[in-house]
């Protein structure tokens, strides 16, 4: 598993309740769905590393 870099987020209140409310309805964590979101923007534009870790956010998360 590789290691998750810890950083801080400052974030609009409500933005940040509709992501919290999201991650419930996906049964995800905040954290969880904040990294699911970078993933699959980074994916859709085609900036995803080449070699992607096993341990990539899914819906499980």
């Amino acid at each position: 598993m590789a290691a998750k870099k810890p950083f801080a987020l400052r974030i609009d209140e409500k933005l940040m309740q509709a992501v919290e409310k999201w991650a419930e309805d996906e049964f995800r964590s905040a954290n969880g769905q904040i990294e699911w979101i970078i993933y699959e923007a980074l994916k859709k534009s085609g900036r995803l590393p080449k070699q992607q870790s096993p341990d990539q956010p899914n819906s499980g998360n």
